[in-house]
């Protein structure tokens, strides 16, 4: 199937990150048409607002904006209907929203969603102890973490631990490997949230022999063998079901969408301790 093509600007005064993530989403709509994104954070100058303006001349296309200063929004949607193209505050919407409902006014504040708070602390803290109890650094304070992943090698334990301190959420992870005890210290854990993951079979293969290569290393190993995987699979999954701990089958899961689940689960758990 051809692909066609088009000019997406994104015009931000704080870092983009809202513009991007909504304007994927709606893109990932269309199966045979591709943006070609032009994004431009920061946007909090005359000077800059015009190099935009300029980039928008030369590459027409669908302009989508979160600019909080009425002014630049003003001039940014003028200029754009005066040559053609689409132009739409991603932010307003909302806004009217929420003062319809709260009766008064926004204060302009660009990028106020990341300002130095409690929760960009608390982030920060969850990356450091992500960070230090990663492939099985349990360091003596596991009690502590908010999500244990487990998982045979290969499972996406770390990028997943990785994105969900990203939301202040503290996760530990911890490979299984054949023939190796678990450690003791998850015995009689109560706060953590413990999760398995596991993938296909022709999932794992397909990765670790990718890892092997990268690595130019030999593939006559149990480490790539399907029996010996399929095995590791099958214990991984007796493990859990004792244990009582949930398992996400990640082969196809995106890491958002895994970690979308495991949040979702944190939740129930959470709701236990407040019950009793």
């Amino acid at each position: 199937m051809a692909r066609n093509y088009f000019h997406l600007h994104l015009v931000s005064d704080a870092t983009g990150e809202t513009l991007i993530a909504v304007s994927r989403a709606a893109a990932a709509q269309y199966e045979a048409v591709s943006a070609i994104e032009h994004v431009y954070p920061l946007v909090r100058s005359e000077n800059q607002l015009s190099r935009v303006l300029a980039e928008i001349e030369t590459s027409p296309g669908v302009v989508l904006y979160t600019l909080v200063e009425p002014e630049w929004a003003e001039r940014l949607e003028s200029f754009c209907r005066d040559i053609g193209c689409p132009c739409l505050s991603v932010l307003q919407p909302v806004l009217s929203l929420f003062q319809s409902y709260l009766g008064q006014a926004s204060a302009p504040r660009p990028g106020a969603q990341h300002m130095l708070n409690a929760e960009y602390f608390r982030r920060i803290d969850a990356m450091n102890y992500t960070l230090m109890h990663d492939d099985g650094q349990l360091g003596g304070d596991i009690e502590n973490a908010d999500v244990v992943l487990i998982g045979i090698s290969r499972t996406s334990k770390t990028p997943t631990s990785i994105y969900l301190a990203n939301r202040g959420i503290k996760t530990a992870n911890i490979p299984l490997v054949p023939n190796v005890p678990l450690p003791a210290e998850l015995d009689g854990l109560k706060k953590p949230l413990i999760v398995g993951l596991v993938a296909s079979a022709e999932r794992i293969i397909q990765i670790r022999q990718n890892r092997l290569l990268s690595l130019k290393a030999d593939d006559e190993t149990p480490y790539v063998d399907p029996d010996a995987v399929a095995d590791e699979i099958t214990q991984s999954r007796r493990l859990c079901a004792r244990r009582g701990w949930p398992v996400i089958d990640v082969t196809r899961r995106s890491i958002e969408e895994t970690a979308a689940a495991i949040l979702d689960l944190l939740r129930d758990h959470r709701m236990k301790f407040i019950a009793t």
